[in-house]
């Protein structure tokens, strides 16, 4: 074998290295952008914890911050979602709760899940939710309307120069995905 031959074999696995590298680089990105996002509250992205309303005690009076609340239905549905406010101030450590409204217009039962995000991205680790109709996936019968709350407060924490929040919500349908409820076998008696 000549030496320009073993050269191209070298560098025939040296570019399948490359690909397989690039590869699993491609596959470990998007859990790895999800992750850096959550933990730094970059793109808006929520820890997804639970605020605990006993710890919260501290209110800054001092302060007044405008709350926007966004909402939108995704794919184009006819359901109805809507804030009750478009707008609040609160002061931060102050627990406050907004109720939305959903209703399924369709003909059908459906099963929807709202996606939250904070803007600006310096807040989203400041906005923590006691409540949230985004927690679980939310059933509705076909016409059903449902007023959902939420309940939140901004940590007094939050930059000064934030003075404006948005808190916006997107509904998707998950109906083809959401888990079926589980149902128990019913239990016979024993009968003699």
């Amino acid at each position: 074998m000549s030496a320009s031959n073993r050269a191209g074999i070298r560098h025939g696995w040296r570019l399948g290295l490359v690909v397989v590298a690039m590869f699993g680089f491609g596959f470990a990105l998007g859990p790895l952008y999800d992750a850096i996002c959550r933990v730094t509250g970059i793109n808006g992205k929520l820890s997804g914890e639970v605020a605990d309303e006993a710890a919260i005690t501290l209110v800054d009076e001092s302060r007044l911050i405008t709350v926007q609340f966004v909402t939108t239905v995704n794919g184009g549905k006819p359901w109805e979602f809507r804030a009750e406010q478009s707008e609040i101030q609160v002061h931060p450590g102050q627990l406050t709760t907004v109720n939305f409204f959903m209703r399924n217009t369709e003909g059908r039962d459906v099963v929807a899940q709202a996606v939250p995000n904070v803007a600006p991205w310096n807040a989203a680790k400041h906005m923590h939710k006691t409540e949230c109709f985004c927690f679980n996936n939310q059933p509705f019968k076909a016409g059903e309307g449902k007023d959902m709350p939420v309940r939140f407060v901004l940590d007094p924490a939050l930059p000064a120069d934030v003075d404006t929040v948005t808190l916006s919500y997107t509904f998707f349908d998950v109906t083809e995905t959401a888990k079926p409820a589980v149902v128990l076998p019913q239990v016979q008696g024993y009968q003699s």
